[in-house]
């Protein structure tokens, strides 16, 4: 019998993509899968479709949370409850393609136990599902070069670009364990998880598409900083973690890469408390240079 891989299907206000994201799972070629179809206080009608799913795959479990929980604690709700040798955290309004976990757990296996952790390409889509780019623009002899993707030990890589998209990923189950699940006090997961996994796990690459990942409007990114962001918070306290993680000077200079940027926005959106507690982390990582002095300056002048 292959390894259980376990699938968390993860909705909130899914409804209009949800059936696409439950076929796929349903399409998959693998032979042996435990699906967790969780609902986090869904208002939309997706709870009535999760049932309808539920009922025609008997073997698929529901988990219908009444209050909104937030994708970190409703994934590890799931995660505490199940089995799987391998996981998925899987959001429902993006698709499977029907290889994606039989292709996923071949290349998991020959990587070997130290990799916690695998990536692929994906085909960007629509709210229509019409394909608008892959995630990997390539040279000429179709090399994916930006993002650089990055193998093996990539703790540095995380810490000062981006170059994984999130639905791609699956986790090895004894890394999750590990790690104690995603963090919970946090709003959202996946630089947080990058950052505590590439510490002392490996990172597989698998250069093939075999996920769709739907983009909307009101993206992550285009809040950041906003006043109201639901995000900032978190990513500075993931920023904090990583200073503490830092075991070397390159280490400590790839996460100044970020800490840059992410110092930029704070001083672009007048975000004065944010702005010092990111200056401050970056004053620990190294030589600051001229431009940083000119921010930290700034950043102490904003409420």
């Amino acid at each position: 019998m292959p390894p259980l891989v376990t699938i968390v299907a993860l909705c909130h206000n899914h409804a209009r993509f949800l059936a696409a994201a439950l076929d796929s799972i349903a399409a998959q070629t693998y032979p042996n899968l435990e699906v967790w179809l969780v609902d986090d206080a869904s208002t939309d009608g997706s709870p009535a479709l999760l049932r309808e799913y539920a009922a025609r795959f008997p073997a698929w479990n529901l988990l219908l949370l009444p209050d909104n929980v937030g994708n970190c604690r409703a994934f590890n709700q799931a995660l505490r409850r199940s089995h799987g040798e391998f996981v998925i955290d899987f959001a429902t309004d993006d698709v499977l393609l029907p290889e994606r976990v039989a292709r996923q757990v071949a290349f998991m296996q020959a990587e070997g136990p130290r990799c916690g952790v695998t990536y692929h390409d994906c085909d960007l889509i629509d709210e229509q599902g019409g394909h608008v780019r892959f995630h990997f623009r390539r040279d000429e002899a179709g090399r994916p070069v930006h993002p650089r993707p990055a193998a093996g030990q990539v703790f540095a890589d995380v810490l000062s670009r981006y170059f994984i998209s999130t639905p791609t990923m699956m986790f090895r189950r004894s890394m999750l364990d590990a790690l104690g699940g995603y963090d919970e006090t946090l709003a959202y997961e996946d630089f947080d998880l990058w950052v505590r996994a590439a510490r002392d796990w490996d990172f597989g690459f698998q250069d093939e598409v075999l996920t769709q990942k739907r983009l909307h409007p009101q993206s992550m990114s285009r809040k950041a900083y906003r006043p109201g962001d639901p995000y900032v918070a978190s990513t500075i306290r993931v920023c904090e973690k990583a200073l503490a993680m830092c075991r070397t000077p390159a280490e400590r200079a790839a996460l100044a890469v970020r800490l840059r940027w992410e110092l930029r926005q704070a001083v672009r959106f007048r975000r004065g408390p944010e702005a010092r507690r990111l200056y401050a982390m970056l004053r620990q990582t190294g030589p600051l240079r001229p431009l940083d002095y000119a921010l930290g300056v700034v950043a102490r002048a904003f409420k």
